[in-house]
């Protein structure tokens, strides 16, 4: 990244404090110009969770002083009840969240400074209520740039695919159990550092208990949804992912959703802002983003309009890796979404595990049936890959010994999708619960497989997620998988692969009991959307520029970071565990002289055969010291289940210095419904 320092007439308020109606204060802290007061500058917001005093610093640091010594004022603000600001946090995306967001721009827009206009922009919560802001319609919002979120958080989000419960779940719930456990710093709200903390430790209370009380979707989900109601959301949208992020898919549904300016881009990134991406190439994001400020805050024509509604990077065909530092490939471009060039190409399944032309297929009655091993899924990945740990899926082979695969011939001409793949099954179960998980694969010429894009179903939620019907052992049904979107090239040489089992964990949490699907092959298709290179038009688009941003923070290193992921085999025990290590390190903030270390341990486990041994454990351990003033929290969640039931047991302990100031334990059980 090219670093610009060249922003001499920005100035930066630490602490700001933003009233509420209810007296509560939300911590802020602002750049902006130092001559904002005398020429007024449009304001962007950001509005997280994630403490901007320490744990989002060294991110913060490179965009806002950036924006703002471009003519605006970057805003970033702790929700009530994190970081600095007053208050407890119950829960994601709360009704109280959303007006107090709407409360802020207000309060920017009396600023003198503030010339009246104001952005939101954000990755993954930032961009969750960046658009569920707008819904609400604050007048001054003016545009939003919505990074790596979702307009669906019950068919789309970390909780829930296809209606499968998903490990990630319960990854998350650890991660917010932990940040909810942070105390704010006694250098900015003085003494009452210890009683706001308390608070917070006494009254966020077990997340994941409370998600998992909602297993379909209700209103509870709907909540928070502005695929509810498109039409509500009035100002323009910039919907940013990457193909390794848990939240494409959003991006097309946006597109095709909204009646306003709208852009899309997918690149080739995690989840990760687009001038920090990995899997790279990386872009000047802040530069882009510049762009779209101009031209929505500041009423310039800044051509951005003038370009294609959508960008992609097109994939090319890389050997399998939980880790790339770079993804092959090229931009290429859609004018619309959905685009008329997209063009569904049917390929028939047949006994024999062949993937045909459908007019080569053949409609016969023979079965296939499948029970998968729960190993399968042990490869998979994150649902939501960061790429830190190593958390993309791998050689797919070591998945499909416990599949039914499906595979084309050779290819004589290289293919390109883009777009979402969907697979139509007509099967049977011999249970009334059952999943399916769908892997596309890219074979290469010595037989590695690297999976392009997945999906999930949970079997009774085949007609609805509001209204999920367990199945009838025995009987027949017809179903429809959506795959992850994706843009793929599939070269000369290489195979197109299918792969279908009945379990994927701990990707996604296993079906009661062990399941047999039948399926009908001759009557079962999978459908490419595939795109035509345009050669020409490609060509000619704009190149994004290189990323760059403002000064990094100052760190010191006190202790390296530490990664692993592995899948350990007991056979002495018939004992299988995915054990994800992630040790951040310790380092030091020169500037505030704060010392931030922080340890997750995720282990996932099952005895061979049993499903009723199925556990995730999470650990969370975090440390803030300065000088004499030390404070640590340590996390424990442990998930378990039966046919009938979850089952949660977590533990929550503080201390300051050497002394335990806080304990507390959870054991729930909460009713398995029909997942």
């Amino acid at each position: 990244m090219r670093i610009v320092v060249d922003f001499p007439r920005v100035v930066r308020e630490e602490e700001t404090w933003i009233p509420m109606a209810d007296g509560t204060r939300l911590a802020a802290r602002i750049w902006r110009p130092v001559d904002a007061e005398a020429h007024p500058v449009p304001a962007i917001l950001e509005y997280l969770p994630y403490r901007k005093r320490d744990l989002t610093a060294a991110r913060d640091v490179q965009s806002h002083p950036y924006w703002a010594g471009h003519g605006y004022a970057g805003v970033r603000v702790d929700i009530r009840g994190t970081g600095e600001s007053d208050g407890v946090l119950t829960d994601e995306y709360l009704p109280e969240e959303l007006a107090d967001g709407v409360a802020i721009i207000e309060w920017l827009v009396a600023q003198p400074w503030c010339s009246g206009e104001v952005g939101m922009v954000g990755i993954s919560w930032g961009g969750f209520n960046g658009l569920q802001i707008a819904a609400l319609g604050p007048p001054a919002l003016k545009a939003v740039i919505t990074l790596c979120s979702t307009d669906d958080r019950y068919a789309d989000d970390i909780h829930h695919m296809g209606g499968c419960l998903l490990g990630d779940n319960l990854s998350w719930a650890s991660t917010m159990f932990d940040g909810n456990a942070c105390p704010p710093d006694p250098i900015l709200v003085g003494e009452r550092w210890r009683e706001m903390w308390l608070e917070r430790l006494d009254g966020s209370g077990l997340w994941l208990a409370q998600w998992l009380e909602h297993q379909r979707r209700d209103a509870y989900w709907r909540h928070g949804s502005v695929c509810e109601d498109f039409s509500a959301i009035r100002c323009p949208v910039y919907a940013i992912s990457g193909w390794a992020d848990g939240y494409c898919n959003a991006v097309f549904r946006l597109l095709a959703g909204l009646d306003v300016p709208r852009k899309g881009l997918v690149g080739p990134w995690a989840h990760k802002y687009p001038h920090l991406g990995v899997p790279g190439p990386a872009i000047g994001f802040l530069q882009e983003s510049l762009r779209w400020w101009d031209q929505w805050l500041k009423g310039r024509d800044t051509g951005i309009m003038d370009e294609p509604m959508l960008r992609v990077w097109m994939q090319e065909s890389v050997p399998p890796s939980a880790r790339y530092e770079m993804r092959p490939g090229r931009w290429v471009a859609e004018p619309s979404w959905p685009s008329p060039r997209i063009v569904p190409a049917s390929f028939r399944l047949t006994a024999g595990h062949d993937l045909l032309p459908e007019a080569e297929g053949v409609d016969d009655a023979a079965e296939l049936a499948i029970r998968s091993p729960l190993s399968v899924g042990l490869y998979a990945g994150k649902w939501c890959s960061y790429n830190a740990p190593p958390d993309l899926p791998h050689d797919q082979r070591d998945e499909d010994g416990g599949a039914l695969i499906f595979q084309t011939p050779r290819l004589e001409e290289t293919v390109e999708i883009c777009g979402a793949p969907t697979v139509e099954l007509e099967l049977e179960a011999d249970q009334p619960v059952a999943m399916v998980a769908l892997r596309l694969s890219d074979v290469a010429e010595d037989d590695k497989a690297t999976r392009v894009s997945y999906g999930l179903l949970n079997l009774t939620h085949r007609d609805s997620d509001e209204q999920p019907e367990p199945l009838v052992p025995g009987q027949r049904y017809r179903v429809t998988v959506t795959l992850k979107h994706i843009a793929q090239q599939f070269p000369v040489g290489h195979a197109i692969r299918l792969a279908l089992s009945t379990s994927y964990w701990p990707l996604a949490w296993p079906a009661p009991r062990p399941v047999k699907l039948t399926l009908c092959p001759g009557r079962s298709r999978l459908v490419l959307p595939v795109r035509a290179p345009q050669p020409v038009e490609e060509a000619a688009l704009p190149a994004f520029l290189e990323p760059e941003g403002a000064a990094p923070i100052a760190k010191t290193l006190i202790q390296p970071t530490q990664e692993s992921w592995r899948v350990i085999r007991d056979l002495a025990n018939d004992q299988t565990t995915l054990e994800v290590i992630n040790d951040e390190g310790r380092y030091r903030l020169d500037d505030i002289d704060l010392e931030i270390a922080a340890r997750v341990t995720e282990r996932y486990r099952y005895a061979y055969g049993s499903y009723d041994s199925v556990s995730g454990w999470t650990e969370w351990e975090r440390s803030f010291k300065r000088g004499d003033w030390e404070v640590r929290t340590l996390t424990r969640t442990l998930m378990t289940s039966d046919p009938d039931n979850f089952r949660l047991r977590a533990t929550l302990d503080a201390w300051e210095g050497e002394t335990r100031i806080f304990a507390r334990t959870w054991d729930e059980t909460i009713p398995r419904d029909l997942v």
